[in-house]
């Protein structure tokens, strides 16, 4: 038997989601969302690691990875599960994570998904976005939909995707699932084909270039249904991200197409669920006219007033979902704000509704934790740790994080191989057009003395504060290209 075999065969015995293999680590399982180091395992060498990724990885991966440095694929434990994997190089050497793909497609009952997305998938034409961070359960929902359409409509439905994770048979519909660079070089190759293969219903794994983006949009306008994933945080904040994609004397013409083509969108998170488990928290946006004509007019900030009076169309907010989901003891007051988006809007609810809310368990009081005793002091960097512990995908405090890591005055605080760990996972969080997060990962760069590198996440930053129009932050990126000129890292920001 293989090693990864039979680490995977553990992971399934104790209902993790996810194993993390890094150089020089013991194996890490993801368990109810939170990272369990395998007890009594031996530190994982980098040429033993090595050794056991190349022995399950295809050929052509192996070769990309030794191309690119990361590269994804699926791989199948015969009979018990298939896995979404990712290999990479970081700072200790190679390191690989394996993600779950449920053998069995869920139920919307099993997955607490809103009624109102059942409506969804029996639309005939139009583009549905589902949204949120990594690892928020995007694809396991999407799966559903599908599923939902092939047992009950009679059309051809084509899926693209990277890689290809839950299988669907040919039940009511004739389903294609195409995997990118495998069977189609790109997701807007395979999207542009997918209009000459007679379609009805088509599949995006993830809408992450600005022309895929476009044939979307396109492919919804011409009659036909389109499922999307995108990494923002909120369903309104979608709709932005999209338009700030495209040049700006581009926007006013895609807001028109938007209003026509976007019909609805689907924001998630997990919670961790009261008796083991995780859940998803879901906002919803259904596109009504109103909600078209604040696309249209350039209104967004106006369409989460209209989420939050729009709850007879199935519309609702993260503060709505959670609020809800504490009532019927499905999570904690205390988990649910530390998901919250808006959270002061949420503790003003609880109030409301009597509902008691311990801060306690969500900020840190005891200061024992983070107190290095051979310096005397507190630890800003540990504070912050123990936050992102309650919820990993606070961009906020990601945000802080980084800053703290790559430039803070005092040496004892700085780490820069830390910095740069932070900033990727914000960027995963924010999503690549976030101008700020790109100026962060430079500055982790530049702590690591990589100036080259430095330079260039600022130059990506500034275009895209430049199209946000952000003058402070261009004025900032600026600051720090001019250090980066001279072999120098931010400090005290």
């Amino acid at each position: 038997m293989r090693k990864i075999d039979e680490l995977l065969q553990e992971l399934l015995e104790i209902g993790a989601s996810d194993i993390h293999l890094s150089t020089n680590h013991r194996p890490c399982f993801r368990v109810d969302g939170e990272m369990r180091f395998k007890s009594g395992a031996e530190l994982v060498t980098k040429e033993e690691l090595k050794e056991m990724i190349y022995e399950f990885a295809p050929q052509r991966n192996i070769k990309e990875l030794e191309e690119r440095w990361d590269t994804d694929f699926a791989y199948e434990l015969p009979g018990k599960s298939r896995f979404r994997v990712n290999v990479f190089y970081d700072f200790g050497g190679i390191g690989c994570v394996l993600r779950q793909i449920p053998a069995r497609i869920p139920t919307f009952e099993e997955l607490n998904l809103p009624e109102v997305l059942r409506t969804f998938c029996f639309l005939k034409k139009g583009l549905v976005i589902v949204t949120g961070p990594t690892g928020s359960g995007k694809s396991t929902t999407l799966a559903a939909m599908v599923d939902l359409i092939n047992r009950t409509r009679r059309e051809h439905l084509i899926t693209i995707e990277d890689p290809v994770e839950f299988r669907h048979l040919s039940r009511g519909c004739l389903v294609n699932q195409r995997e990118v660079y495998v069977n189609t070089q790109s997701f807007a190759n395979a999207l542009r084909a997918a209009l000459r293969e007679d379609p009805d219903i088509v599949m995006v794994g993830e809408m992450r270039d600005l022309e895929t983006m476009e044939i979307a949009i396109e492919t919804a306008e011409t009659g036909h249904l389109v499922f999307g994933t995108l990494h923002t945080n909120t369903a309104a904040a979608t709709v932005d991200r999209i338009i700030d994609k495209f040049p700006a004397n581009r926007q006013n013409q895609v807001r028109t197409m938007l209003a026509d083509s976007l019909k609805a969108v689907v924001a998630q998170t997990l919670c961790k669920r009261i008796g083991g488990g995780r859940i998803a928290a879901v906002e919803v946006l259904v596109v009504t006219p109103a909600v078209a004509a604040n696309i249209r007019e350039g209104k967004t900030h106006q369409i989460l007033t209209s989420m939050q009076t729009g709850k007879k169309v199935g519309m609702s907010t993260f503060s709505d979902t959670l609020l809800d989901m504490v009532k019927k003891r499905m999570i904690t007051a205390e988990e649910a704000y530390a998901n919250a988006i808006d959270k002061v809007h949420l503790q003003s609810r609880f109030s409301e509704a009597g509902i008691d809310l311990n801060l306690a368990h969500t900020m840190l009081n005891d200061l024992s934790s983070v107190f290095d005793e051979k310096e005397n002091r507190v630890s800003k960097a540990k504070i912050l740790a123990e936050r992102l512990n309650v919820n990993p995908n606070d961009a906020a405090v990601l945000r802080e994080m980084v800053v703290i890591l790559a430039t803070d005055e005092d040496p004892q605080e700085r780490n820069g191989k830390e910095a740069m760990k932070y900033a990727r996972k914000l960027m995963e969080v924010t999503g690549h057009e976030d101008a700020l997060s790109l100026a962060l990962i430079s500055t982790a760069c530049a702590e690591l003395q990589n100036f080259p590198d430095a330079m260039g996440w600022a130059h990506k930053a500034l275009k895209v504060a430049k199209i946000n129009r952000d003058r402070d932050l261009i004025i900032r990126i600026q600051n720090y290209m001019n250090l980066y000129k001279r072999n120098s890292a931010p400090r005290g920001e």
